[in-house]
């Protein structure tokens, strides 16, 4: 496993996701991607250890400390991550034996497929609706809420809040400008964006 270091061009949304944190006893790692988003750009990947966040290191934060430090940078957001190793590749399995138990329920795995894309699930992810499958991506278009600030799905458990005509996780709805926390205050915004009462009047888009 390697180390690499990148810098994201401001402002958020980041692109990405944290999983883990010193409160669940797991490294900070990438739970998540954006397509085409700026970590993605940047070749981070889903599963890369967060070492250090704007040159602090990150191994001791909580996920709400990481979560908020990510927050305060505005103009740029530097990291030191950690590849994840690559998984061997398993042996090729033959067709006529690779099946999956699924919905009470033996199938091919060619065979239980997404009912809107057509694609085999396997192991993934999968979520039901009207009692037909849909993997995780043709779900959350078709039948999810994604939140206006990270642009990723808000998910059952998840906390979140609407406002402007959106909606948002809670710890996404902050100011444009500071990232401070919007949740409970007085707000305002200017072409849809919100800002907090100090630079509600000091900012124009």
């Amino acid at each position: 496993m390697s180390n690499y270091s990148v810098s994201l061009v401001g402002p958020a949304p980041w692109g990405f996701r944290l999983q883990g944190g010193k409160d669940f006893n797991m490294p900070l790692t990438i739970s998540s991607l954006k397509d085409g988003g700026k970590a993605a750009q940047a070749n981070v990947r889903i599963g890369d250890v967060v070492l250090s966040i704007d040159g602090i290191n990150a191994q001791g934060m909580t996920h709400l400390e990481a979560q908020n430090k990510i927050k305060g940078c505005t103009g740029s957001l530097n990291m030191t991550l950690q590849r994840a190793s690559a998984a061997p590749k398993p042996e090729p399995v033959p067709v006529q034996k690779e099946v999956i138990s699924a919905l009470k329920q033996t199938w091919h795995v060619s065979c239980f497929v997404c009912v809107a894309c057509g694609k085999p699930i396997r192991n993934n992810v999968f979520h039901l609706e009207d009692g037909e499958p849909y993997c995780e991506t043709d779900y959350y278009a078709l039948f999810g809420t994604i939140c206006h600030g990270c642009e990723f799905p808000i998910e059952a458990g998840d906390m979140f809040l609407e406002a402007l005509g959106y909606t948002w996780h809670d710890t996404c709805f902050v100011c444009s400008v500071c990232c401070e926390s919007l949740e409970g205050q007085t707000f305002f915004s200017k072409k849809d964006k919100p800002l907090c009462k100090k630079h509600a009047h000091s900012v124009n888009f």
